[in-house]
């Protein structure tokens, strides 16, 4: 009915032309990070593949009962990994492993620092806050496409659409759990005379410890699922068992990859739904 002839505002363009030139002028210090974190990568998973798989599942077992103090978990880790291993797909699970667990180490040495420094600067909050908001709501595809210019097809690239992907919930959660410590006990530790570095690390940081693990918790949950989407881009582990699956047209085998992602999910987030009870609990308080 209407017909404008409004100018479109070239957004994708300006897009683009950051990306050209971020690869134009840092290609140099992007390969050789790239080639680093792949040398990281490869060593962590031969070391994890050196063990036989009976002696690891042994381990992952004996490291969840320790810390949950719950046969359930053990069992599970130990039976759910064993039939990871009688479906063919214990190398794919290792290699998602070393990507899951190196993007969320890379995730809370970002996400930490900057909660803290959100939660006590108000203008820190501010800035970080709507940029949480844009991230979490941006579709997981999308950060696959800045990725493969920087660091090529493969697992540094997931790495990095991973970390991007799984860090905000980390970042929120930090800054919740302190911004929620009691005025009253913020107050009474000035009243002592304590400095901004002793709130912080001997009040604040306590308190928050069990916010901080849900933080962590969902950053490794996100992080497993944005590792299967990467297979997209040459990632390989489970997710790329369910994308070769998908090309094929085999959903048995897709249907078994998704059964290893479901146990590895279980595994890592009953340890660390524990460990988050665990560092909430008041010292020489009952479980």
């Amino acid at each position: 009915m209407f017909d404008f002839d409004i100018p479109r505002i070239p957004i994708g363009k300006a897009i683009e032309a950051i990306i050209d030139f971020l690869v134009a002028h840092c290609s140099g210090a992007t390969n050789v990070f790239s080639d680093l974190m792949e040398a990281v990568i490869d060593i962590m998973v031969d070391g994890m593949l050196f063990m036989p798989p009976w002696l690891f599942i042994l381990g992952i077992g004996a490291m969840a009962f320790a810390i949950t103090r719950k046969t359930s978990v053990a069992a599970l880790a130990i039976l759910g990994l064993a039939l990871i291993v009688n479906m063919g797909l214990w190398k794919a699970t290792i290699s998602t492993l070393a990507l899951v667990l190196i993007a969320t180490l890379v995730s809370i040495l970002i996400a930490i620092p900057t909660g803290i420094l959100a939660a006590l600067n108000r203008t820190a909050y501010r800035l970080v806050m709507p940029i949480l908001d844009f991230m979490q709501t941006m579709p997981a595809f999308v950060y696959l496409i800045p990725a493969i210019p920087f660091f090529g097809l493969g697992k540094v690239s997931a790495i990095f659409s991973t970390v991007i992907f799984s860090v905000p919930p980390a970042i929120r959660l930090t800054c919740l759990g302190i911004r929620q410590v009691p005025e009253e006990l913020i107050e009474a530790a000035d009243a002592f005379g304590s400095s901004p570095r002793q709130k912080l690390f001997k009040l604040q940081l306590p308190l928050a410890t069990p916010t901080i693990m849900a933080g962590v918790n969902q950053t490794v949950m996100l992080a497993l699922s944005m590792v299967v989407v990467a297979a997209m881009i040459g990632a390989k582990g489970l997710g790329g068992e369910v994308w070769k699956a998908i090309q094929r047209l085999q959903p048995g085998k897709g249907f078994e990859a998704g059964i290893g992602i479901v146990i590895v999910a279980m595994l890592l987030d009953r340890i660390l739904q524990q460990l988050g009870a665990k560092n909430g609990k008041p010292e020489g308080g009952n479980a």
